[in-house]
C-alpha cells in the first residue's frame, strides 16, 4: 500500500511538468503550421493526402512527392545554378580560345577557328547521348550530378595545361614569324583531353537540366503550369548572365591576370555549383524514366520494316493498343507505313504466355504516334542548324577581327574576346523588351501572350541573316584599311566598334530563336521523349558549329595562297 500510494504521488507530482512540456512542444509545432499545408500528416484524412501528390513524380525515397515539400521555383532555381555555371565555363573558355590558340599555341587562325567550333560542335552532340542515359539508365538527377564532375575534372585539367610551360609551346613576340614553333603532339594532346573532357561534361548535363527544371512543376495544377511557361524565359535569361559574367569578369582574367586563374574560377564555380545542386537532393521531384525513346523509335522502325509486306487493316480499332484510354494518341494517316508495326500476327506475343508483346515485333498505336510527332519536328530541326553556324562566327572569327583592330578607350584596352558582350547585352535586352513591352501589347492587340514559337525562330533567321550582311560589310571595310598600312601593322586605325551591328543582330536574334526553339521542341514532342527532343534541339548547335567548321575549311582552300596554308 506504501507502495502504491508514492507512486501515486510521484505521478503527481511529475504530472504538470510533463504537461507543460507537451503543451510548449504543441505550441511550438503549431506556431510552425500556418496553414494545414505544413500539418497535413496529422490534420487531413487519406484521400486528401494523396490530394497533396504530384501526379508520375516521387521523392528522393521514391513515395509520392509532397507538392508542399518538393519542387518549385527553389528547387528550380539551384538546378539553374547548374546552368549558370556551365556556361560560365563553357562560354569563358570557347569566346577568348582561338586567340590562345593563335598567340600561345601559334596555330594557323583557320585552325585555330575549327578547333573551336568542333569542341563546341561535339558538346552540344553529346547532349544526344547525355538524354540517352539520363532516360534508360541514371535518371535526370545523377546525369547531371555525374557529368557536372567530369566537366571539374575537363576544366581542372585545362587550367594545369595553360599554367605550366612545359604543355605550351616557348613565347614568340612576332607570331608571323618563322621561328614561332607551333605547339607539338603532347602539348596539343593534353589540350584536346581537357577540351574534350569538357566537351562531355557539358553533353553529358545539358540535356537534362531544362527538363529536371520542369520535372519541378506540375502541368496538371494551373499555378504551378504558369510557373513552368516563365522557365523557359528565365532558363535563356540564366544562361545569358553566365556568358556575360564569362565574356567580361573571365576574359580580362584571361587577358590582364592570367588564363590558368580564369580556368581554375570556372573550376571552382562548378564545384559549388554541384554542392548546391546536391544539396536539394532530398526536396526535388524525381520522374520515373520510360526508357530509352532512340530504343523505342529503333523498335518502331524494326517492326515497321519487317511487316512491310502486310496489308492494314480496314479497321483502325483492330491496331495493338495497350495505353490506358487517358494516355492515349489518337491515330494519323501521316507515315502511314510505320502502322505496320502495330498489326497483330502470329508469333509477337511471348511464348512464355505473358500478355505482353515482343516489343521488337509489334507497338502499339500510341508508341508509334510518338515517333510520328517526332519525325514531324526533324523539317524545324534542320531549317534552323544554320543560324548556329551564324553564330559560331560571333565567337572566332569577329574576335579575330576585333584583335586586328583598336579596341582603347582612353588609356583601357577592351580585350578581344570581351567584345561578345554586345552580343550578350542584345540577348538581355531583347528577351527585357520582348518580356515587358512586346508582349502586353500583343496581348491586348492580337489577345495572344505573344509571339508563337515559329514566328519567334522565323524573327531570329531574319535577323541572323542581316547580322551576316552587318558583318560582310564591316569586314570589307577593314580589309581595304588594312591594305593602307604597313604590313607589319599589328593594330590597324579603324574602330572596334564597328563590329557592333554584327553582334547586336545576331544577339537579338538568338533570344527570338533560341527560345522559340526550346518551346516547339519541349511542347511538340511527346511525354516521354522531353530529354531526347531537348537532346534534338541542341544538336542543332552542334551541326551548326561543324557546317562552320565545313565552310571555313572549304575558304581556306579555295581563297588561301600557298596552296591554301595562308
Amino acid at each position: 500500500v506504501k507502495s502504491s500510494f508514492t507512486t501515486f504521488w510521484e505521478f503527481k507530482r511529475y504530472k504538470w511538468l510533463v504537461l507543460s512540456f507537451s503543451n510548449l512542444f504543441g505550441s511550438l509545432y503549431m506556431s510552425r503550421c500556418s496553414s494545414l499545408t505544413l500539418c497535413y500528416p496529422f490534420f487531413l484524412s487519406q484521400e486528401e493526402k494523396l490530394g497533396w501528390a504530384v501526379a508520375d513524380a516521387v521523392d528522393y525515397r521514391g513515395l509520392p512527392a509532397d507538392r508542399s515539400k518538393t519542387g518549385g521555383w527553389v528547387r528550380a532555381a539551384q538546378i539553374l545554378g547548374i546552368e549558370i555555371c556551365e556556361r560560365l565555363s563553357t562560354m569563358g573558355i570557347a569566346v577568348n580560345l582561338v586567340t590562345y590558340l593563335t598567340g600561345t599555341m601559334h596555330l594557323p587562325s583557320a585552325t585555330s577557328a575549327n578547333i573551336v567550333t568542333d569542341f563546341m560542335g561535339t558538346s552540344f552532340l553529346l547532349c544526344l547521348l547525355g538524354g540517352f542515359l539520363a532516360d534508360s539508365f541514371l535518371g535526370r538527377y545523377k546525369t547531371i550530378a555525374i557529368f557536372t564532375v567530369v566537366q571539374i575534372l575537363g576544366t581542372g585539367l585545362l587550367a594545369i595545361s595553360t599554367k605550366l610551360p612545359q604543355l605550351h609551346p616557348t613565347p614568340c613576340e612576332n607570331t608571323a614569324s618563322e621561328t614561332c614553333k607551333q605547339a607539338n603532339g603532347i602539348q596539343m594532346g593534353i589540350l584536346y583531353m581537357s577540351l574534350y573532357l569538357i566537351a562531355l561534361g557539358t553533353g553529358g548535363l545539358k540535356s537534362s537540366v531544362s527538363g529536371f527544371g520542369t520535372d519541378q512543376f506540375d502541368d496538371k495544377d494551373e499555378k504551378e503550369k504558369t510557373q513552368m511557361a516563365f522557365f523557359f524565359n528565365r532558363f535563356l535569361f540564366f544562361i545569358s548572365m553566365g556568358t556575360l559574367t564569362a565574356v567580361t569578369v573571365l576574359v580580362y582574367i584571361q587577358d590582364e591576370v592570367g588564363r590558368s586563374w580564369a580556368y581554375g574560377i570556372c573550376s571552382v564555380s562548378m564545384f559549388i555549383a554541384v554542392i548546391i545542386f546536391l544539396s536539394g537532393t532530398k526536396r526535388y521531384r524525381y520522374k520515373k524514366g520510360s526508357g530509352s525513346p532512340i530504343v523505342q523509335i529503333f523498335q518502331v522502325l524494326a517492326a515497321s520494316i519487317e511487316k512491310r509486306k502486310l496489308n492494314m487493316p480496314s479497321n483502325i480499332g483492330l491496331l495493338y493498343e495497350d495505353f490506358p484510354q487517358a494516355t492515349r494518341i489518337h491515330h494519323t494517316e501521316q507515315f502511314c507505313c510505320l502502322d505496320k508495326a502495330a498489326i497483330i500476327v502470329e508469333g509477337d506475343f511471348e511464348k512464355n504466355g505473358s500478355s505482353s508483346p515482343n516489343p521488337w515485333k509489334l507497338c502499339s498505336v500510341t508508341k508509334i504516334e510518338e515517333v510520328k510527332m517526332m519525325i514531324r519536328l526533324l523539317p524545324i530541326w534542320a531549317t534552323t542548324i544554320i543560324f548556329w553556324t551564324t553564330y559560331a562566327q560571333m565567337i572566332t572569327f569577329s574576335v579575330e577581327q576585333a584583335t586586328t583592330m583598336n579596341r582603347k578607350i582612353g588609356n583601357f584596352q577592351i580585350p578581344a574576346g570581351s567584345l561578345t558582350v554586345f552580343f550578350v547585352g542584345a540577348i538581355l535586352l531583347t528577351l527585357a523588351v520582348y518580356d515587358r513591352l512586346i508582349m502586353p501589347f500583343w496581348k491586348r492587340w492580337r489577345g495572344k501572350p505573344g509571339f508563337t514559337n515559329m514566328q519567334r525562330m522565323s524573327i531570329g533567321l531574319v535577323m541572323s541573316a542581316i547580322g551576316m550582311a552587318a558583318a560582310a560589310l564591316a569586314e570589307r571595310r577593314r580589309l581595304s584599311v588594312a591594305k593602307t598600312v604597313d604590313a607589319n601593322t599589328s593594330t590597324l586605325p579603324i574602330s572596334v566598334f564597328l563590329l557592333i551591328p554584327q553582334f547586336f543582330l545576331v544577339g537579338s536574334g538568338e533570344a527570338f530563336i533560341y527560345t522559340g526553339q526550346l518551346d516547339f521542341f519541349i511542347t511538340q514532342s511527346p511525354k516521354g521523349m522531353k530529354t531526347m527532343s531537348t537532346g534534338l534541339f541542341l544538336t542543332t548547335l552542334s551541326l551548326g558549329f561543324f557546317v562552320s567548321s565545313f565552310l571555313v575549311s572549304v575558304v581556306k582552300k579555295v581563297t588561301g595562297n600557298n596552296g591554301g596554308q595562308d
